[in-house]
């Protein structure tokens, strides 16, 4: 009996060694990631944190909110369910979130603010939504967080070049930043889904306690995410035309239709595959084909922004073009495969890894041209326009994604409009060839 005892405290002391081991390997190549490359010195590496942390509150709010507004309904009611939640968020949304950048723009200086206001108010919408999951304030609070979530995101790629170091290219910190959220994100998806089984309340206060955070740590980014102070009290509003063109650049209009084409399409293979895998027999149960196409959506982003960290890219057009023309082939491929037994699953989980992978890529394109072509002081408003633009063509395609369509005709029509994309990118980008490249293209003046 002594022996057997003497024997467990010897495999535990052993696991608790190695646990230890694998905990210290894991953190040390974390805490190499966020300084590599001078990140630290520059102060990179805690908007790489703060970046983190708004994936993981994202993701824990979209579960939360997952299964109150499609899982626990019939098929019928979730589709209705899920129009009436894009349609009540997204359409003041679209009215909204244009003026988030030139508010930006006019408080530079405040950026850490702007950052950490956008984790306290996702933080008490959170709060707010579950403990009133089942009143009319669940689609105002949803809408209130869509806002804030943009809002960081136009805050956070103004801040970047002010904290670039030496030597390292913008699509490079882009995907890195990215890179830390698509993990993090995917960290907390299995806490998530362990909480919503005690309810979905709790997935949305984890995701305040996440929020809260980000807050902290984004007050305590560093001094060089501010511009210099103005020396003149700025005004809200004023661009007048200005801010409207400051994407009619061809080199900006190229990249920024390329992701949009990309977001649209992810739109409607997240929807369109959600209720296809609860309607079609794909040869396993509706559930595990669904969390089959939800991983390929999440490992096709994690593969983009991994590639995106590799990257040094002169010709930042050239990566979203070569993207659009192998999805519109995959698209392709997978409507005929569809139809055929034991194919539709396979295809339809390759396609979302490809698209998935095609769309992160696709932004950091777009991020790299905006931060090369146009000057400081108009970043946040064409950031804005930019992430107002690609969430509006999230909609639209998930919009498309709710009408029933068989697997076959779904994808063959976006297969076509995937073409049809890539002949209109591929003219703008061919008409650029004098210019070598988007960096030396002037931005629109008023």
């Amino acid at each position: 009996m002594d022996g057997a005892v003497s024997g467990l405290r010897t495999g535990l002391r052993t696991a608790q060694d190695l646990l230890g081991r694998a905990g210290g390997a894991l953190t040390g190549r974390v805490r190499r990631y966020r300084e590599a490359d001078g990140q630290r010195q520059t102060g990179m590496h805690r908007l790489i944190d703060v970046h983190a942390l708004s994936c993981a509150g994202d993701a824990l709010v979209a579960i939360g909110l997952a299964g109150t507004v499609f899982f626990n309904v019939p098929v019928g009611e979730a589709r209705t369910r899920v129009a009436l939640y894009l349609l009540v968020t997204m359409a003041p949304f679209a009215l909204l979130a244009p003026v988030v950048g030139p508010v930006l723009d006019r408080f530079q200086h405040g950026r850490r603010y702007a950052l950490a206001t956008t984790m306290l108010a996702r933080a008490f919408l959170a709060f707010a939504i579950a403990d009133r999951m089942d009143s009319l304030l669940l689609y105002p609070a949803a809408f209130g967080v869509l806002v804030m979530s943009r809002a960081y995101g136009v805050a956070r790629s103004a801040a970047i070049p002010r904290v670039l170091p030496p030597g390292l290219s913008l699509v490079a910190a882009n995907a890195r930043g990215s890179l830390a959220g698509t993990v993090a994100a995917t960290v907390v998806v299995p806490v998530g889904l362990l909480l919503a089984r005690f309810g979905p309340e709790w997935t949305l206060r984890a995701a305040t306690v996440v929020f809260l955070v980000g807050m902290v740590i984004a007050l305590r980014l560093t001094a060089r995410v501010d511009s210099d102070a103005p020396e003149t009290v700025p005004r809200l509003f004023g661009r007048g035309g200005r801010s409207a063109r400051l994407l009619s650049g061809t080199a900006v209009a190229a990249a920024l239709t390329a992701s949009a084409s990309f977001r649209a399409l992810y739109g409607f293979l997240t929807l369109f595959f959600a209720f296809r895998t609860r309607e079609d027999d794909l040869g396993v149960p509706p559930t595990v084909a669904l969390g089959l196409v939800i991983a390929g959506l999440g490992i096709g982003s994690f593969a983009g922004t991994v590639i995106g960290t590799r990257l040094t890219l002169d010709r930042p057009l050239a990566l979203p073009l070569t993207a659009l023309g192998a999805t519109t082939a995959c698209c392709a491929a997978a409507a005929i495969a569809y139809g055929f037994a034991g194919y539709g699953l396979p295809a339809a989980v390759l396609l979302t890894i490809v698209a998935a992978t095609g769309s992160g890529l696709s932004k950091l394109a777009v991020d790299a041209v905006i931060q090369r072509t146009l000057p400081e002081e108009t970043r946040g408003t064409a950031f804005s326009h930019s992430e107002t633009a690609l969430q509006l063509a999230f909609v639209a395609g998930g919009a498309l994604g709710l009408i029933p369509f068989s697997g076959r005709w779904g994808l063959a029509l976006a297969a076509v409009a995937l073409l049809a994309a890539t002949v209109r990118v591929a003219a703008w980008v061919w008409s650029l060839r004098p210019a070598a490249e988007p960096a030396t293209v002037t931005p629109p003046v008023a």
